[in-house]
């Protein structure tokens, strides 16, 4: 194998991944500056909370093309927006609608969660990390459309929620599993999925030991989720049944292929 020299190919890639960086970098630093000057040339008090929402929208006129195609600038607007108490996805009509299309993109976005949730769902019960959940999304997307981040579906998925429709977050280790089944999951079944994160699975034995429970607490809680269907029962384990939860176990595995595997996983 020819090892002397970096390829055109690697060079390429290489120049290609500083051109996004830098083009990620000049979206921060022209948010940060951006909002800076537009939005905070005025003393924030209730009296100048309308002046506030008019620079916001004289901003958001200006820069709407950044808004909609860069994500981190869109993280920071939206930061901006919360800070005066305004929300550019209340509605899907009006001002930031049809400014920014802000509405119409989460609400699509929130249909690509929807598609992809029901696409696992055979496997995972409903549950399912956030970044998986990211992954695929931005694969179902395709490489020319809209960026997208985890940010953007934390959003998307909190206007799912609202719609009562059995969506929902765990946290879980600094970030998320995302729940698209309405099943009543409380704080011991959180706990258990928590304590399930580093390996994929639980037994009766690590429940006690770790928690101080009794063996009756844990196999409560565990044939909860074996029922829902968010669980599955290893039963000839060496030691004791293993509980697994095929949302975290699918994180574990994805860490361990290559982009190029991960991109032919199916569905």
């Amino acid at each position: 194998m020819h090892r002397g020299g970096v390829g055109a190919g690697a060079i390429a890639k290489k120049k290609l991944a500083e051109a996004k960086y830098k083009e990620r970098e000049r979206g921060n630093v022209l948010a940060e500056d951006q909002i800076a000057q537009n939005l905070c040339v005025v003393p924030v008090d209730v009296k100048t909370i309308g002046n506030l929402k008019t620079h916001l929208e004289e901003f958001a006129s200006k820069h709407k093309q950044e808004i909609r195609k860069n994500s981190q600038f869109r993280v920071q607007f939206q930061e901006m927006c919360a800070t005066i108490g305004v929300d550019p996805l209340a509605s899907g009509k009006g001002f930031w609608s049809e400014m920014l299309g802000v509405g119409d993109f989460y609400y699509e976005l929130g249909v690509q969660i929807i598609e992809v949730c029901l696409a696992l769902k055979h496997r995972n019960g409903g549950l399912i990390t956030l970044e998986e959940l990211h992954h695929r999304v931005l694969k179902g997307r395709g490489k020319f459309a809209q960026d997208v981040s985890q940010d953007d579906l934390v959003r998307a998925i909190k206007k799912l929620k609202a719609m009562g429709n059995g969506f929902g977050m765990i946290p879980v280790g600094g970030s998320y599993l995302v729940q698209s089944v309405p099943a009543e999951l409380n704080m011991d079944h959180t706990v258990v999925l928590q304590l399930a994160e580093k390996r994929g699975y639980v037994t009766v034995s690590e429940i006690r030991d770790s928690l101080k429970w009794e063996r009756e607490r844990a196999c409560h809680v565990l044939d909860h989720l074996l029922k829902e269907g968010l669980a599955w029962l290893d039963s000839q384990a060496a030691v004791e049944p293993q509980y697994w939860l095929p949302a975290l176990f699918a994180e574990l595995f994805l860490q361990d292929v290559t982009p190029e595997e991960a991109n032919q996983m199916t569905p």
